[in-house]
């Protein structure tokens, strides 16, 4: 019995480690509801990038206490996530914040309904000043203070609540009505010396569209997406990294522009040695390797 357990845990450890993507670079978003504890471990063990567990929407009000001290005790073991929190006008943030501030496994926040900067910088201090705010923007006045809200001490990244958006202005979903508010948060970001947005989450199934929807995000600037399902990871993983032609690219270019002694030739250069930094680091990060 003991040859076979370690038979097993011997091709454990030849499986392949999950690669680590910090978060400021992170594509994929996973939302896990927290009213199911149990499927916290697989969740995590997932293609996400980052996993979030939900204690807003995806819990009933009378269910909410239960669902954080859920999250609290995973927290407080051998697990690790972000949280998304209620919004700081509902009762139930201020126990949100206390009862999260100081756990080992939390790696962030994601504040719901984010309408201004105080709203991020309360979150933060509440929590003790250490974790990062991630501020989901759902309503057309975030939007609007969006630049602010960017700016805001404890704010790490921004996020696109899309369906409550559309709730909000009565906006259909179609991609030309929503470029302008994904717009609003990549150049709120830029302001704010923040990375890209993350992207609201594809709804429908099917990969086709789920692609398409992913390569709307890139076009816009927007470097991540929120997503409900598992199925959904490896499509919004692949899209939002470089492909293996880009990293290829881009290392050609540094390569010549290293041989070449880093002299600029002309003023296509610099914006060419930006990006090819740029698809470089990402691909490095995300495991993509030149064809």
């Amino acid at each position: 019995m003991l040859e076979n357990t370690t038979q097993d845990d011997d091709r454990a450890s030849d499986r392949p480690q999950k690669r680590v993507i910090p978060a400021d670079i992170s594509r994929s978003w996973l939302l896990v509801a927290a009213t199911r504890p149990e499927q916290f471990d697989a969740k995590r063990a997932s293609r996400a990038d980052q996993m979030v567990l939900d204690i807003e929407d995806a819990v009933d009000p009378k269910l909410k206490p239960q669902a954080r001290s859920d999250v609290v005790d995973w927290l407080t073991g051998t697990g690790t996530a972000w949280v998304r929190i209620n919004d700081r006008t509902t009762p139930f943030w201020s126990d949100d914040v206390d009862a999260l501030k100081g756990l080992p496994g939390l790696t962030g926040v994601m504040l719901a309904k984010t309408e201004s900067p105080e709203q991020v910088t309360e979150t933060f201090d509440r929590l003790g000043g250490t974790t990062p705010v991630l501020a989901l923007i759902e309503s057309a006045l975030g939007i609007e203070d969006a630049p602010s809200i960017a700016r805001a001490r404890g704010a790490f990244r921004l996020a696109f609540g899309s369906g409550d958006y559309r709730r909000d202005t009565g906006t259909s979903a179609d991609d030309l009505a929503m470029s302008y508010p994904r717009s609003r948060l990549v150049i709120a970001s830029r302001i704010g010396g923040l990375p890209g947005p993350i992207d609201g989450p594809t709804v429908s199934s099917s990969h086709p569209v789920l692609r398409e929807q992913s390569a709307m995000s890139v076009a816009l600037g927007l470097t991540g997406k929120l997503c409900l399902d598992v199925e959904q990871l490896s499509v919004i993983n692949e899209v939002i990294s470089p492909t293996p032609s880009d990293a290829t690219w881009a290392r050609d270019f540094l390569d010549s522009f290293e041989a070449r002694g880093r002299v600029i030739h002309d003023g296509s250069d610099l914006p060419r040695l930006g990006r090819a930094q740029r698809i470089d680091s990402l691909a490095r990060a995300f495991g993509i390797r030149p064809l």
